[in-house]
């Protein structure tokens, strides 16, 4: 895969790297360092994963609600944190403690992240709805790269005191890519960051690779670029304009922006993009 090169120019690339390190990035939590070592395994073990989870009893309330959902179907209750693993799988069941363990490790005001969590858990409901529909992306892969596709906004949050307006400046830009904006206020931009903190907790690159191009909607003609790649970021699209139509608006600018790419990508006519919206919509108003 060759990545689209960064607007930095070559002598910016100081300045960039002295901002990305004053940002803070939040470690890679021990609970899933031991996560990603059993998962690392020939043969993982639901029940060594158990006794991992086990030891937080926060994490194991939290992974059973999330089990017991109806986003996730299942025609069974789980009782044990095995028995989630076990109905859910030893991926799925990853996926949904890497966004937990996310959300205890990223900090800000409560108020603001709760907004932030409620939203990305929407996108990530979406994202794994369009790939299980398309048959593409595997829904741990989805789910993970919706749920951490903006990780990087309340980090940039904490580190500028101005983040928020630009944020909404950047939203409401019909033309120029989302990034630019931040690009040009602070040299680096919450992809950049998103996809750092996907790095260092040990995500797929998949993931992280995805949610660096996720507003570069160059990617998706790109033959040089992985298709597991243009996938997320065309997945991603799709769910912004789900979620947008779920809020009850029409109209998405990174809809309008990258749409005729990603539904070239995806292989969908106008028909086919329509109905497939309308499907997720339906399947969101019936989660909320």
């Amino acid at each position: 895969m060759t990545p689209v090169a960064p607007h930095a120019q070559p002598a910016d690339h100081a300045v960039e790297d002295a901002l990305i390190r004053s940002i803070r990035i939040p470690p890679r939590p021990s609970l899933l360092v031991d996560l990603q070592h059993e998962l690392a395994q020939s043969d993982p073990s639901p029940r060594r994963i158990a006794r991992i989870i086990g030891n937080d009893v926060g994490m194991s309330g939290a992974l059973l609600k999330l089990a017991n959902s109806p986003f996730f179907g299942a025609a069974r209750k789980a009782k044990s944190v095995e028995q989630a693993i076990n109905f859910l799988g030893i991926s799925q069941c990853a996926a949904l403690l890497t966004g937990l363990l996310a959300r205890q490790a990223i900090e800000g005001k409560e108020s603001d992240l709760d907004a932030f969590w409620e939203i990305s858990a929407r996108r990530a409901q979406a994202v794994v709805f369009c790939s299980r529909k398309l048959r593409i992306a595997p829904p741990d892969i989805a789910h993970t790269f919706g749920l951490f596709c903006d990780i990087g906004v309340p980090l940039l949050i904490n580190r500028f005191g101005d983040y928020a307006q630009t944020y909404d400046e950047a939203c409401d830009d019909h033309i120029n890519p989302f990034t630019e904006l931040e690009d040009q206020r602070y040299q680096t931009n919450h992809a950049a960051i998103g996809c750092l903190l996907a790095r260092n907790w040990g995500l797929s690159p998949d993931v992280s690779w995805a949610i660096l191009h996720h507003h570069d909607y160059r990617v998706l003609e790109d033959p040089a670029t992985d298709d597991a790649i243009r996938s997320l970021v065309s997945l991603a699209l799709l769910a912004e304009q789900g979620i947008q139509r779920f809020h009850g608006r029409r109209m998405s600018y990174e809809w309008e922006k990258g749409r005729e790419f990603a539904c070239r990508h995806l292989g969908l006519s106008e028909d086919e993009t329509y109905d497939l919206l309308e499907e997720l919509n339906e399947a969101l108003h019936t989660e909320r």
